[in-house]
């Protein structure tokens, strides 16, 4: 999987893992809008950086909801300065999203099925971008919209 660094175009590697104990002292409220801490007991909280760098740019919570086949996106944050358009590097929400849809997959093979809440603002830009549909509050990808991320992203 890969980012873009928007002023020079250039792709960079990423790597997605479980955050650390060590990773809590680095994730500001400030930084990822939430206090990632207090979700660590209810979610599994993943983040993403550049292949070979420590920044962490981008973090998700993740809740598996077997009787659903389903996984879904609690949390969703890209680094403050990788927001809007002047953010530095592009592809992070992308490629957190595609993460949580191999989870499923790999999970829920042919049923698999990821969701979110969105923030208001942002219901029409993941519908748009990331092909989600709407199912009321949630918002979510299955069948060849999720397949359809998987290939733009992995």
């Amino acid at each position: 999987m890969e980012i873009t660094d928007v002023r020079s175009g250039m792709q960079k590697a990423i790597i997605i893992k479980e955050v650390t104990e060590d990773d809590f002292k680095i994730i500001t409220k400030k930084r990822f809008s939430f206090t990632w801490k207090t979700f660590k007991k209810t979610t599994i909280i993943y983040t993403l950086q550049i292949d070979g760098e420590e920044d962490i740019l981008g973090l998700m919570g993740l809740i598996d909801l077997p009787e659903e086949k389903r996984i879904e996106i609690k949390l969703l944050a890209c680094s403050l300065e990788n927001i809007g358009k002047e953010k530095r590097y592009d592809g992070i929400a992308g490629c957190l999203i595609a993460f949580a849809c191999r989870q499923a997959v790999s999970k829920y093979q042919d049923h698999a099925c990821i969701s979110l809440i969105p923030k208001t603002i942002l219901t029409k830009h993941y519908m748009k971008k990331y092909y989600m549909q709407s199912a009321g509050r949630q918002l979510y990808l299955e069948g060849n919209s999720l397949l359809k991320i998987l290939r733009e992203y992995i």
